[in-house]
């Protein structure tokens, strides 16, 4: 069984102020992050919708069926690509009335280009663009991609839902275990406002949307702390599903029934709730 909390809203943190981003995109796009952090490849999608961003096109997978338009957008976990997904989480979102589109990342699958994490991050404005109104939208992060799908609900605050699962809570945290401050050659201000363009508390307690966070307590990967401090910092209405099975990468599998049970109840209250009207 898993560990559900449900917690009410409470007030939004201040997302800060942008005054310290100047400089920020060079040292995010920085080569060694590119290199040591992310893994690009894999095969290219079907149903395939091609996204074109700065210097490079996005191979995205998108699978309609709702005539409301109302749509999951799925970043995928480092070491994934659209296809894998494809043929499971489609027939999943699919039979639950809604939308499916997966986000590529420049360098995976289809994809032209390079991942570099300030591109990447940039890129998501296209990606919610491509997908539909950011009011029939939820977007959904799975490890790595919680760096996206809270890029997305910073840029896009009306966003009607957010699904974290297996996410990170201090993306620094994760860098830093691939390359050192001293490779990067980052300097004192430049390294303040790296953490303010990567500051996750900021981002999802600035939402006041609802959040689901998925995660089990066995991750060796990402520990289930990550997903307590997120739902502790979350601005809107959120819940906390730990799962007593599975790790970082077997918790869908290990958990499916109570896992999309969770999925498909959070999706109704949010086609029920504001988007809806």
């Amino acid at each position: 069984m898993a560990w559900v909390s449900r917690y009410a809203s409470d007030a939004a943190l201040s997302s800060g102020s942008a005054s310290r981003l100047a400089g920020v995109v060079d040292l995010l796009n920085h080569p060694l992050i590119g290199e040591r952090y992310f893994f690009p490849g894999g095969r290219t999608p079907a149903s395939e919708l091609r996204v074109p961003v700065a210097g490079a096109v996005l191979s995205c997978g998108v699978h309609r069926v709702d005539p409301d338009g109302f749509t999951v957008v799925h970043f995928h976990g480092n070491g994934e690509v659209v296809a894998d997904w494809q043929g499971v989480l489609d027939r999943a979102i699919n039979g639950l009335g809604w939308d499916l589109f997966i986000a590529e990342y420049r360098g995976y699958g289809g994809s032209t280009g390079h991942p570099l994490l300030g591109q990447l991050l940039d890129d998501v404005a296209a990606v919610i663009e491509a997908a539909g109104p950011p009011e029939k939208l939820v977007v959904m992060g799975r490890s790595v991609g919680s760096f996206f799908a809270l890029e997305a609900v910073n840029r896009f605050p009306t966003i009607a839902g957010l699904i974290l699962e297996s996410a990170i809570a201090d993306p620094l945290e994760r860098l830093l275990l691939r390359v050192t401050r001293a490779e990067l050659g980052a300097s004192a201000d430049d390294w303040r406002a790296l953490e303010e363009r990567l500051d996750h508390r900021a981002k999802i307690g600035g939402y006041t949307g609802p959040t689901l966070l998925l995660h089990t307590r066995f991750d060796g990967l990402v520990d289930v702390s990550h997903a307590q401090r997120l739902a502790r910092w979350a601005g809107g209405e959120r819940t906390l599903c730990v799962f007593d099975h599975g790790d970082h990468n077997s918790i869908l599998w290990d958990n499916y029934d109570e896992y999309l049970a969770e999925v498909a109840g959070f999706l109704a209250r949010v086609r029920t709730g504001p988007a809806a009207s």
